[in-house]
């Protein structure tokens, strides 16, 4: 047995998760299961609040393109290359002429992975949409419906402080980004 390596191949754009589905389907199909570790396709998930709700979109780090750590033979290379619909080969240098598939180097699987992993620990970035000095309407918690202007943002806990005035006085609270909408 030689040892595993992580390759890149190439897929049609907007079909990395259709590809790598029929690429897992057709290596348990041949049995060759034990060739191959994992098929990746790397993204980032990114959260925004639209509508006073927390909507989750995923982000693909490397367009048109899925990692696999495999241990390469003829025959994985024969399926990759022609019987996975939506994936066009390997990543090869063109200054050899047989195109044989390159793999990626150790710091670059590090980073990579490093970068997927990171992103899984986080659960995504959150885009925020709000900014210092924004007006805003609380919309849930004790404070319904008083006005407030966003005097700070804690972005690491999904939070705004905002200033609200009750009783004739100006009140920090600190609000999670759903409680409030955007005046």
């Amino acid at each position: 047995m030689g040892e595993k390596k992580w390759y890149v191949l190439r897929t049609a754009g907007g079909k990395e998760k259709k590809a790598k589905l029929y690429l897992e389907k057709e290596i348990e199909r041949s049995g060759l299961q034990n060739l191959v570790s994992q098929v990746l396709v790397p993204v980032e998930k990114k959260f925004s609040i639209k509508n006073n709700k927390r909507v989750a979109t995923e982000k693909l780090l490397y367009p048109s393109y899925v990692l696999i750590e495999a241990e390469l033979s003829p025959e994985l290379q024969y399926i990759i290359r022609n019987l996975v619909p939506g994936m066009s080969g390997f990543l090869t240098d063109k200054n050899k002429a047989d195109q044989s598939p390159v793999p990626l180097r150790d710091d670059e699987v590090k980073r990579i992975l490093g970068q997927h992993d990171e992103e899984i620990d986080n659960h995504g970035h959150i885009e925020i949409d709000y900014n210092v000095g924004d007006s805003v309407k609380i919309t849930d918690g004790p404070f319904n419906g008083f006005d407030g202007i966003v005097d700070g943002i804690v972005e690491d806990r999904s939070k705004l402080k905002v200033i609200v005035m009750i009783f004739g006085r100006k009140s920090l609270l600190e609000l999670s980004f759903n409680q409030v909408t955007k005046e």
